[in-house]
Formats: C-alpha cells, sequence, structure tokens
C-alpha cells in the first residue's frame, strides 16, 4: 500500500496529513469518503514531491446538495412547519444560523401549533436545562455572568416554546462584549409570549428595542425590574406600560435615562400596579412621583424611594393619596426637609400604612415624627435608620401619639438616649425592641422609679451598643419580665452579675437567647440559664464567649429538652464537652457548631456520630485539630448532615 504525504490549505491546525491509497486513482480522491482515512503513521515521514491535483468535474460530480443551500426564507417556512417542540430543539442544535431562524419565530406563527397536542411533561428535549417553580407552577431560568448571552437566551426561547413557554427569566450579567443584546431580548419575546417576570441586572447593551419587543409580545407581563440599564430609557418602560396591563410589580434602579414620562405612563395606564420601588434615577422629580400617586389605581400597596431628587411636594402627595399603601421605604432623600414629613403626616391619607422605613432623611424630626404618628393611626412595625435629628422628645411623642406600634427598630439613632426608650416602652405596648449602634445610650442608674412593667414586650435585641451596660440590663429585666426572646451579641461589657437578674427576671420562660460577642461571661450564665430557662430554650448562640468550657455543655445535655440550635464557635470546648452533648437522652438537637474549638479533635468522631443521629447541620470550620480524614468519615457516616470544614 502506497502511502502519499500532502499538505491541505485552510483548516486550522496542523496543516500535515496523511492519506492512505486504496486501489484507485488520485484523482478520485477528492473527498476523502469510505475509501480514503486519515491517520498519523508511527514511522518517520517521507515526503514524496509528486503533484497533486484535482480535477474540477470531480468535485462537481462528488458535491452533495444540502439544506444549508436554501435561502433563510425557505427554511424559515420549513421550520414553522416542525411538528412539535422536541423537533425544533433537534434542529436548533445543527447550527447558530439555525438556532437564529428558529428564535425569529414567533409562537403562534408555527402552522402545527393548533392541530399538534404536545405533551409538555414529557421528557424535555430543550437545549438548556429549565427549572420548575414550584410556587409560581411556571419554567423559571436565570442566566449570570458570562452565561448571559445572546445565543443561550435564544436557545431557552427554542427549548421551552414546545412546554408553555417561559414564565420567569432573570438576567445577571456583566459589561462583557458578547452579553446580552436587544437580539436576545427579542428572541424570548418571540418565543415565550406567556412571560410573567423579567428582570434586567447589569444589562449595557440591551436598550428600548429589546423591551418594544418584550410590550408587543409579552402581554401577561407582571412583575418588572430593571437595575443598571443604561440603555434603556422612558421610551420603553412607556412601551410596556401601554401594552402590558398586567402589571403588578415595578421596580426600577440606576437607569439614569428614565424619567417622569415614564411613571405618569405607569400611574395612568397599568390599573393593577401594587408595588413601585425606584432607586437612584436622576432623571426622576417630584413631577413624576406626584403623577405616579395621583394617578395610580387604589391597589398600590407597596412604595420604596430611595436617592431620588424630589421634595417635600412629593411626600405631600404621597401623604395625601397613598390611601391604600401598607409599605412604604424612604431613604436618602436629601432634599426633603421638616415640612414633607409633617404634611405627609397631617395629611391623614396613611391610614392603612402598617410597615414604614426611614433612612438617612435628615427631614425626619421629633416634630414630623410626631406628626406621622398621628397620622398613621395602624402602623405596626417602624424602622429608622441614620435619623440623626430624632431624639427621646420625638420618640416620647410619637409613643402618646400612635398607640398601635408593635415593632420597632434604632439604628444609629444617637440621640436617643435610654430616658427615651424607658418612656416609648412604658407608653406603647411595644413586642418586639432592636437597638443596633445606638452610641447615645449609656450604662447609667436612673433617679425615677420605673414606671409600670411592659408586659407586651416579647423580643429585646440589643447589638453593638457599647454603653448598655449592667445598671440597662437591670432596668430591661425590671421593666419587660415577659421576655421570650433575648439577643444581646456585641455588648462586650456585660458581666454575669449583669446577665443574671435579667434571667431571673423573665417569667415567660426563654427560647431564643444570642449572646455572641459577650467576652466576659462564663459558665456561670450559661448555668443559670439551663437551670431557670432549661424547659423552654430552643437556641443558644454563645459564638465568642471564650470563657465558656464544657461545664456549660454539660448543664445544656443535662437540662434543655427543646434545645434544636447551638453555636459555641471560638468557646473553650474540648472533646469532654462534646461527648456530654452526646450521652445526653432528651437532647433533639438539629443545628451544632463548634467552629473555632481548638480543643475538640479527632477524639470526637464517636461523639460526632452520635448527635449527627439527629443533626441536619454540623459546623467543624477552623477546627484545626479534627484531620481532614476524620471529615471525610463523618461525611460518609452522617449523609443527611450538612458538614462544614
Amino acid at each position: 500500500m502506497e502511502t502519499t504525504y500532502c499538505r491541505s490549505t485552510g483548516i486550522s491546525g496542523d496543516d500535515d496529513f496523511f492519506i492512505r491509497k486504496n486501489s484507485i486513482e488520485l484523482g478520485r480522491l477528492c473527498s476523502i469518503s469510505s475509501q480514503a482515512d486519515v491517520y498519523w503513521p508511527p514511522h518517520k515521514r517521507v515526503r514524496i514531491s509528486a503533484p497533486f491535483l484535482f480535477r474540477e468535474t470531480d468535485f462537481e460530480q462528488n458535491k452533495q446538495p444540502s439544506i444549508n443551500d436554501l435561502p433563510g426564507e425557505c427554511i424559515f417556512e420549513i421550520f414553522k412547519r416542525l411538528p412539535s417542540g422536541r423537533e425544533r430543539s433537534l434542529c436548533a442544535c445543527v447550527s447558530k444560523r439555525w438556532l437564529r431562524l428558529l428564535s425569529s419565530i414567533r409562537k403562534g406563527e408555527y402552522r402545527s401549533s393548533n392541530v399538534v397536542k404536545e405533551n409538555i411533561d414529557s421528557v424535555s428535549y430543550a437545549i438548556e436545562t429549565i427549572s420548575s417553580n414550584e410556587n409560581g407552577g411556571y419554567l423559571t431560568r436565570c442566566l449570570e455572568g458570562k452565561k448571559a448571552t445572546d445565543v443561550r437566551l435564544a436557545a431557552v426561547a427554542v427549548g421551552t416554546s414546545g412546554r408553555g413557554g417561559l414564565g420567569k427569566l432573570s438576567i445577571r450579567g456583566s459589561n462583557s462584549s458578547c452579553g446580552v443584546t436587544n437580539f436576545g431580548l427579542s428572541s424570548i419575546a418571540r418565543g415565550c409570549p406567556s412571560l410573567k417576570s423579567l428582570s434586567l441586572w447589569n444589562v449595557p447593551h440591551v436598550g428600548d428595542v429589546g423591551l418594544y419587543e418584550i410590550a408587543k409580545e409579552c402581554h401577561l407581563l407582571e412583575k418588572l425590574d430593571l437595575c443598571q440599564c443604561p440603555a434603556v430609557s422612558s421610551k420603553g418602560l412607556i412601551a410596556i406600560a401601554e401594552n402590558c396591563l398586567n402589571l403588578t410589580a415595578l421596580r426600577i434602579e440606576s437607569c439614569p435615562k428614565i424619567g417622569n414620562e415614564s411613571l405618569q405612563a405607569v400611574g395612568k395606564l397599568c390599573p393593577k400596579l401594587q408595588s413601585i420601588s425606584i432607586k437612584d434615577c436622576p432623571l426622576v422629580g417630584d413631577h413624576g412621583v406626584s403623577s405616579l400617586f395621583s394617578l395610580a389605581s387604589s391597589v398600590l400597596s407597596k412604595v420604596k424611594l430611595e436617592g431620588l431628587k424630589i421634595s417635600d411636594f412629593s411626600l405631600s402627595v404621597i401623604g395625601y393619596y397613598g390611601k391604600s399603601v401598607t409599605n412604604l421605604m424612604l431613604s436618602g432623600l436629601g432634599n426633603v426637609s421638616e415640612k414633607g414629613f409633617w404634611v405627609m403626616g397631617n395629611a391623614q391619607g396613611l391610614q392603612k400604612l402598617v410597615s414604614l422605613m426611614i433612612t438617612s432623611c435628615r427631614g425626619l424630626t421629633d416634630v414630623s415624627l410626631e406628626a406621622m404618628g398621628k397620622g398613621c393611626a395602624n402602623l405596626k412595625q417602624m424602622c429608622l435608620r441614620s435619623c440623626r435629628f430624632v431624639s427621646d422628645d420625638g420618640l416620647l411623642a410619637f409613643s402618646k401619639a400612635q398607640g398601635s406600634l408593635e415593632c420597632l427598630q434604632l439604628e444609629e439613632c444617637n440621640k436617643v438616649t435610654q430616658s427615651g426608650i424607658i418612656g416609648f416602652l412604658s407608653n406603647c405596648g411595644l413586642k418586639s425592641l432592636a437597638l443596633v449602634k445606638c452610641m447615645g445610650i449609656r450604662d447609667i442608674s436612673l433617679d425615677t422609679p420605673l414606671s409600670s412593667p411592659c408586659n407586651s414586650l416579647k423580643s429585646l435585641s440589643v447589638k453593638n451598643c457599647p454603653g448598655f451596660g449592667t445598671a440597662s440590663l437591670a432596668m430591661v429585666g425590671n421593666l419587660c419580665p415577659q421576655l421570650q426572646h433575648v439577643d444581646l451579641s456585641g455588648l462586650y461589657g456585660i458581666t454575669d452579675a449583669g446577665l443574671l437578674p435579667l434571667l431571673e427576671s423573665c417569667k415567660e420562660g426563654l427560647a431564643k437567647v444570642n449572646l455572641s460577642g459577650c467576652l466576659n461571661l462564663t459558665d456561670e450564665v450559661v448555668l443559670a440559664l439551663t437551670r431557670l430557662h432549661g424547659g423552654t430554650v430552643e437556641l443558644l448562640n454563645l459564638d465568642g464567649c471564650r470563657r465558656i468550657t464544657d461545664a456549660s455543655l454539660v448543664a445544656v445535655a443535662d437540662n434543655c429538652v427543646f434545645l434544636n440550635d447551638l453555636d459555641v464557635s471560638r468557646c473553650a470546648i474540648s472533646d469532654s464537652g462534646v461527648a456530654a452533648l452526646s450521652h445526653a437522652e432528651q437532647l433533639n438537637l438539629q443545628v451544632v457548631s463548634f467552629s473555632g474549638c481548638l480543643g475538640v479533635s479527632n477524639k470526637s468522631m464517636p461523639f460526632l456520630k452520635q448527635l449527627g443521629k439527629t443533626l441536619v447541620g454540623l459546623n467543624l470550620q477552623h477546627c484545626n485539630s479534627i484531620s481532614a480524614r476524620t471529615v471525610e468519615l463523618l461525611v460518609e457516616c452522617l449523609w443527611r448532615c450538612d458538614i462544614l470544614f
């Protein structure tokens, strides 16, 4: 057999290949078919300088007709007659050209759509794996980063068209040049007219053209989320408002081209709008917000306005027209003064308001806070963050004007002191109080006697308030005897002597106790806690309490019947403590964390196995005395438990 060496052109990679010639002439080898094969010989290559010529007639004779020779219009018509989604998905796998043609066909244009009933419960032949949303009952898809491309969107559109179409699409893109463009979004619009939820984050190449297609085809759209979409303008959002009359939720963030006219269209044309969120949109002002509220239907209940250049006028409109608003969040409104909040409260339009959150608004003062209390008769939850002009006087006036508040959270409100908190608890039937980074609270003894106890307070959370110490704990214990949830994380100044009176005063029985970061607490506190509340405590967090030892775990094992979540990370725990937990018969722990416990070693393996019979979560991170092999064995034995290492 003769071997001929030749060099090919126009092929990527190594250009040298060999043809093993059978008993036919070289001129018949224009297409390397069944009579020739390609291989790399094991011996040294021999170059033959004989010319290797092909006759044009041979090419013409062996050239096979292909469907790709047809113009796109013909293939388009062929694809329109494919009987089911399976055939469409298979054809889409052939080439990007076929995929583009298939993605350009609207779902209603398939000739077989009215005569062929497709079994949507059959095995999916979609190119992309689609997940089913059990809550919404429709197909969902999320593309993130480099996976967010036009090709993938086209594949999703074709693959899901035969299964009822996509119901929810989320795109978390990037600034890459190959990211999602208007073409990809148009493919979704044509292939998924049943789309109900669309979320676009950081997609700079999607503009009004893509939203035009969504508005034109997806009339069932209910939720639209636009975040960091610099190419989308008011025109695109107006098109959505004009065609998607079922829109119930709209979120706009960091879209510099969306302005007032689009909000006016949304308020006028979307009668089912229930939720609106606008953040960091420089073109949105008083005209847009006021038009939205004055024209919106009576079902608008959730409103979030953050980082907008609106003034007192917008808040006055909200106070007058927000008759159906139940949740209101205002943040970073630097141009709103005290007058705006005062008018919003006195307008008496927020009678249905249940939840109010105000962050970094210098216009919220003691005077305006009192007006808000008078104008929001049914307010249940209020959160004030970084409101530096709110003091004790404002809290007291609000508590006297407002009698329905149940939950209060104050964060970085540094003019609020211990006196204001006591006065608020005395006047208002709170169920939950949270204080975070309130530097104005000082651990001082009060000369005046405490008023009647606040029996309604069930949950107290004091985080990272360095002035909250022993005297404050004693005050809380006397004032709030019905506490069930206590969170004192980050209070490194409290001691056993300060916490013990609080534990003794809680008559109802504590269920959740978080003492993480309380560096000075010892085993004495845990012994008292398990003795007094062992029959009710369900969660105990001692993360970072470095003076807690195995004695605490012995007390937990002996007294805590209903405990299911225990965190002793970075405590002075050893193998003996783990053994004590494993020997407790009444314990039914589900989550345990020994993270950073250097005294826990490989010797604890049999005890961890015993604990693992009920565990669903086990944290062994930074346990340097436990080997990787021990963890591997635990993973094999405790197959139901999620182990972190």
